[in-house]
């Protein structure tokens, strides 16, 4: 067995100059290795020398130095590449050689060493290439330059003679350089050096080398002339000279690739319509949709099957014959029209929609395209039966319109039906208020030109359309408006126009109107006959409309205005009563434009906290003494002064405030009443009253805000009383009776307000979660008042009598005198209020009230109307 061979020895690492050469040259043979190193260290002892020699010159020379190889090297990093050769212009060199001339070899070898290494690393990333440039030029400029400071030392002075000298030592620079770069790849690829490698690429190249030179010989022996300003004045305009050649030839090079794209797409387009030419007959013949040759009045040159079938004819019928006659009469503007388009080169092709007419007279709708196109004439042996697409018309060659037809008779259908969606009322089938505001519109446009045809707008409501819904149900309302709309039309003038805007409010627009008392007439007869019972489903159904009517004589300039100021008038109708029609004016736009002035402004005094409270005192009528308060909402307007909750409240109950309005009141009242609480303990059990409205009873969390204000101001809920108006209450009791249990368990007091003029029953009175009842005023105010006395003392002995029944407290409000009041204390009522017990007072009143009354009596007497009614009054 032999034994194993010893592990192999480790290769020694190369050393630093073994790696330093494969990094730069690993694909070099020993020739082109030799040749590289040879130039580099050349280049590098040229660079040295040169710097060496610099390094003596004074610190403004080199400046000068330094300022023109910059030059050079930033000419180097924008190449000026000639089109179409790949050849750059040497533009630096100019600044060279007028360092050569001016400096010196070793300025100039600074120079071309940094222009050529800008160059290197702009076009290479090989290190060779990088290297190699800056050492070759070095190389090559150093023994141009100083050959030429050696002729010159030794030639006589002559400006023509430096010229001459620095063109050859460019030519000389040229030669060396080509030389250096073309030996390179020779050695690599161990090839003979040729001097066909220089004249090959000579040419105008060592030319412009030349020339570079010249120029840079001219501003030398000016600058020598004239001195060193001249030569920083023309290095800009060099540099935008350069600048600008660049840009040309960029110019050059892109018109030529475009046009060369031009060509080859040209010729590309030029197979493709000949391929073209060879379909199009296939294509024409088989096409799916309707096609047809056509001479230039119209004549029928050829069809295909799809026209044949769509027009239900024969060739018999369509050639030679003009297709006017198959279009329908009412388009036959839009087809010759379309044919004279293309005809006459306002458009190479154009389109429209119309009807044409098949065999049995039906209309067919098509969508039409017509394009100008050339029909070779027959060819010897050739398919007569080919047309080419062409601009143009050869001799021997037709002009023709080629006409496309498709069938959109489906589709026309679908958008006819479309447009009737979106413009009618899909129940009534009227217009709706879109189309109504469009025709409106174009009314309003017509009054405004001289002698424009007047107009009137009627904007009809029905009085009672909600209680037709609510107890008929909507089945019954959808019929009962279809009948309206019928109903209505059957009474308008032809021309007049009627649209339903939305649920049961229509509008009506008459024109031309030559009186404006032929829109009252016609609103009159409009009522009549909307008066007359309606039969719908086995129902009659009797109701009334109230109409708004404006007309163009004020001067309107949109619709909107138009339909605003009719619906205004029309709620001026309702007002007024119903069932009437009402004209508007100026005064009524004054109205509404006031009303939503308050509105807006009421909105921000409930947000900003700018209303106030008042609270009117309630009082035992049988001892005197304080029981508590009504809290009263009040409005200090800044402009207007002093609103009353009747002005402001219908306000705020239309624009939806009235739960924030409750709010603050209730926040308010249950907070002043807290304080009054705490301040002195003979005020712990007085009551405060807050008014709920309509909207808080249908408020699903009315609940949760009462909670809100009790817990947040730390009164006791029994201490707060919410008063309910009793009409109201009886229109939501469904809905509201839930509530009201809810908070009677929170131990919140319910009275319900107005008691006498509504119509609660008294079956469901006895069911309501309320212990409160507050007899209303007007009952009160007529208890001294002659013949209506008894009458009004027998309700109020009724409610006296009906709350003791039901366990409930009643509450006499509106006593304005004593005689009222001694009434009330006899027939047992237990609590009053009004003008003679205490008008509604600000807090810091009332404050002052308590604390004056409690200073003069003792504390029981400061709480009565008895003995220290006087000294209250006078606070009132």
């Amino acid at each position: 067995m032999q034994p194993p061979a010893p592990p192999a020895a480790p290769s020694p690492r190369p050393g630093a100059w073994v790696r330093l050469h494969r990094a730069l040259m690993p694909d070099g043979n020993r020739k082109a290795t030799v040749y590289w190193w040879t130039v580099v260290m050349l280049g590098a002892g040229a660079l040295g020398h040169a710097l060496w020699t610099l390094a003596a010159l004074p610190l403004s020379t080199l400046v000068m130095v330094a300022l023109g190889a910059a030059v050079a090297v930033a000419a180097g990093l924008v190449p000026v590449r000639i089109p179409p050769s790949k050849n750059i212009l040497p533009a630096g060199e100019i600044f060279i050689f007028l360092l050569l001339l001016k400096f010196g070899p070793a300025a100039a070898v600074l120079g071309a060493a940094g222009e050529a290494a800008v160059g290197s690393w702009r076009t290479s990333r090989c290190w060779t290439s990088r290297i190699f440039s800056p050492a070759m030029a070095a190389v090559a400029m150093g023994s141009a330059g100083w050959a030429l400071q050696f002729a010159l030392a030794a030639m006589p002075a002559s400006a023509g003679l430096l010229i001459l000298a620095a063109m050859a030592t460019a030519l000389g620079y040229f030669v060396v350089i080509t030389l250096l770069v073309t030996a390179v790849p020779r050695l690599k690829n161990k090839q003979p050096l040729r001097l066909s490698d220089l004249s090959g690429v000579f040419g105008w190249v060592g030319i412009a080398y030349a020339s570079s030179a010249a120029v840079a010989a001219l501003l030398y022996l000016v600058s020598r002339e004239s001195g060193d300003l001249v030569l920083l004045a023309m290095v800009p305009l060099l540099t935008a000279m350069l600048w600008a050649l660049r840009l040309f030839f960029r110019q050059q090079k892109s018109r030529a690739e475009t046009d060369a794209h031009e060509r080859q797409l040209a010729e590309q387009h030029m197979v493709a319509l000949r391929a073209s030419e060879r379909r199009f007959h296939s294509a024409f013949t088989h096409a799916s949709i309707g096609m047809a040759l056509l001479a230039g009045d119209g004549r029928v040159r050829q069809v295909n099957d799809a026209l044949r079938e769509l027009l239900k004819l024969g060739d018999e019928a369509l050639l030679d014959k003009p297709l006017q006659a198959r279009v329908w009469a009412e388009d036959l503007d839009a087809f010759e029209n379309l044919l004279r388009t293309v005809r006459e080169g306002g458009t190479p092709d154009a389109g429209t929609e119309l009807r044409c007419r098949d065999r049995d007279g039906g209309a067919v709708w098509v969508a039409a395209h017509c394009a100008y196109f050339i029909v070779p004439e027959p060819q010897a042996g050739g398919d007569t039966g080919e047309a080419v697409a062409t601009t143009t018309a050869a001799p021997a060659q037709q002009p023709s319109l080629i006409l496309q037809v498709q069938d959109i008779t489906a589709r026309r259908e679908a958008e006819g039906n479309l447009q009737r969606i979106a413009f009618h009322d899909s129940l009534t089938e009227l217009p709706n208020r879109r189309l109504f505001n469009d025709l409106l519109g174009q009314a309003v446009a017509e009054a405004q030109r001289p002698n424009g045809p007047a107009y009137a707008v009627m904007f009809l409501d029905f009085d009672r359309f909600k209680l037709i819904n609510d107890s008929l149900g909507h089945n019954i309302g959808d019929e009962f408006l279809v009948q309206v709309a019928r109903r209505i039309q059957a009474h308008l003038r032809p021309q007049d126009l009627v649209a339903r805007l939305g649920g049961d409010e229509f509008a009506v627009l008459a024109r031309p109107l030559e009186r404006e008392s032929c829109a009252v007439g016609l609103a009159e007869r409009l009522m009549e006959a909307l008066r007359q019972p309606f039969v719908v489903s086995g129902h009659e159904i009797n109701t009334s409309a109230s109409i708004g009517i404006t007309f163009s004589a004020f001067g309107y300039s949109s619709a909107q205005d138009v339909l605003r100021d009719a619906d205004t008038a029309m709620y001026k109708a309702k007002n007024a009563g119903k069932a009437r029609y009402a004209l508007f004016d100026t005064s009524l736009h004054t109205a509404v434009a006031n009303r939503l002035r308050l509105e807006g402004d009421l909105r921000r005094a409930i947000d900003s906290g700018k209303l106030s409270v008042a609270y009117q005192p309630q009082y035992r009528l049988d001892s005197g003494r304080l029981y508590g308060f009504e809290a009263l909402v009040r409005w200090q307007h800044p402009d207007d002064g002093t609103i009353g909750p009747n002005d402001f409240l219908p306000i705020a109950e239309e624009a939806g405030l009235m739960l924030k309005l409750t709010d603050f009141v209730m926040h308010c009242a249950c907070r002043q009443l807290a304080s009054w609480q705490r301040s002195d303990p003979a005020l712990a059990d007085l009551r405060i009253s807050v008014n709920l409205s309509s909207n808080d009873l249908a408020h699903g969390a009315l609940v949760a805000r009462v909670t809100k204000a009790v817990v947040e101001s730390g009164l006791e809920p029994r201490h707060l009383v919410l008063e309910l108006n009793e009409h109201f209450l009886m229109k939501r009791l469904g809905e509201a009776l839930p509530l009201l249990v809810e908070l009677r368990r929170l131990g919140v007091q319910l009275a319900v307000d107005d008691f006498g003029v509504g119509e609660a029953p008294l079956s469901k009175l006895a069911t309501l979660p309320v212990n409160i009842l507050k007899v209303d005023g007007s009952f009160i105010q007529k208890l001294d008042h002659g013949d209506a006395a008894h009458a009004s003392l027998a309700i109020v002995r009724a409610v006296l009598l009906l709350g003791r029944s039901l366990d409930m407290t009643v509450v006499a409000e509106g006593i304005e005198t004593e005689a009222q009041c001694e009434q009330l204390r006899e027939m047992g009522c237990e609590l009053g209020q009004g003008y003679h017990l205490g008008r509604p007072l600000k807090p810091e009143q009332v404050a002052a009230m308590l604390d004056e009354a409690a200073r003069h009596l003792p504390l029981q007497q400061a709480m009565s109307f008895g003995e220290g009614h006087s000294q209250l009054m006078r606070l009132h």
